[in-house]
């Protein structure tokens, strides 16, 4: 399962995102990972979570290392059962709406292996989404 929550800036979206957080903490029996540019969240997230701030790590984070990033820490810990990620376009430095509709399709083939599901914050005006952005509405 994919979900994007998509908006401009002021529209709620952190708030939606860090009461999914912590529903997902206190509902389901796994691990509970956010991927975040920044501690924007590290203050709102249940501690249960586990929150990792990317610049934390030399890596440049584009759509392509973004995923193998994401299949390291399955493959560290298979008792994992929803990732977020918070600001896409920030966290890859790439706002094209083409792009992240092939990132979104790569981890839906991905959750339907591996059973986890994904929580993805996109700002930006949701007139720009693509069809293979708003199916994950």
């Amino acid at each position: 399962m994919v979900k994007v929550i998509m908006g401009s800036r002021g529209t709620g979206k952190t708030k939606k995102m860090i009461d999914l957080v912590n529903k997902a903490v206190n509902e389901e029996s796994g691990n509970v990972v956010c991927l975040e540019k920044g501690q924007n969240l590290r203050f709102n997230v249940k501690f249960a979570a586990k929150l990792i701030d990317l610049t934390d790590y030399p890596v440049n984070f584009n759509y392509d290392t973004l995923f193998a990033y994401i299949c390291g820490i399955y493959s560290g810990n298979y008792d994992i059962t929803h990732i977020f990620i918070d600001s896409l376009y920030k966290v890859t430095g790439n706002d094209s709406p083409e792009d992240a509709a092939e990132f979104l399709a790569k981890l839906e083939r991905f959750s339907d292996i591996s059973g986890i599901k994904f929580t993805i914050m996109i700002s930006a005006d949701i007139a720009t989404a693509t069809e293979g952005i708003s199916k994950f509405f």
